[in-house]
């Protein structure tokens, strides 16, 4: 994805749930867009439950091949931004004294992913940063955990399977029959697979859970 975004998906929400939404959208590259989001989300009074980090993936790459002046932006956009919104938010969710913090990462910061650089690099340092938040908010009943999501079907996954046969000059059916037999489930997992894992650790079902980091990956990474 060229653009981080956060969206919200006020239109379901309103549907589904009798609750008042407020949503925004911002691009998490620009200071000052997400400023205005955060504005935005902090103007009114209303409480603050559940704050779930997603941003969007970076150029595939080696990460030998990169000077500071090329990361700089993805820093920025992919950790600076994670951490400086959570911040900001935190306070709405320390005086309720409930609430999660949840942040998406990708199976790279386990096993590192060849061509992501860039990705495996930075979302290794949110599990850090996630952990230690953690520590520092357990008392104020506000868990802090991170989500490590695998092959799941979505444009980002299509998208470098696409890239894989491009550079290797071969067929995507073959780059994705590869990727399935290297998956113990045999397939990409879905998106609703995904958000369930997220459903129950925003729930008081995971109060007592806490610092931990929850593989969603059909079995992909095998080490502990």
């Amino acid at each position: 994805m060229a653009r981080n975004s956060l969206r919200g998906g006020s239109e379901t929400l309103a549907r589904d749930f009798p609750v008042a939404v407020t949503s925004a959208v911002c691009d998490l590259g620009s200071d000052a867009s997400r400023q205005a989001m955060l504005e935005a989300l902090l103007a009114g009074d209303g409480g603050l439950d559940i704050l779930v980090n997603i941003t969007g993936g970076p150029p595939a790459g080696p990460i030998s091949a990169l000077d500071a002046a090329s990361l700089s932006p993805h820093f920025e956009a992919m950790m600076l931004s994670v951490i400086d919104t959570t911040n900001r938010l935190l306070p709405r969710l320390r005086e309720r004294g409930w609430g999660h913090i949840i942040t998406s990462t990708s199976s790279g910061v386990v096993q590192p992913i060849p061509d992501l650089g860039i990705s495996n690099a930075l979302r290794a340092s949110l599990v850090s940063w996630s952990k230690t938040l953690a520590s520092e908010v357990a008392g104020d009943g506000v868990p802090a955990n991170v989500v490590v999501p695998g092959r799941i079907k979505t444009r980002r996954v299509d998208e470098l399977d696409q890239k894989s046969a491009e550079r290797q000059g071969r067929p995507v059916e073959d780059i994705v029959r590869e990727s399935l037999a290297s998956i113990p489930a045999g397939r990409y997992g879905t998106p609703e697979e995904f958000a369930n894992v997220i459903a129950f650790l925003a729930s008081d079902c995971a109060s007592y859970v806490t610092g931990s980091v929850f593989r969603i990956d059909g079995g992909l990474i095998r080490c502990p």
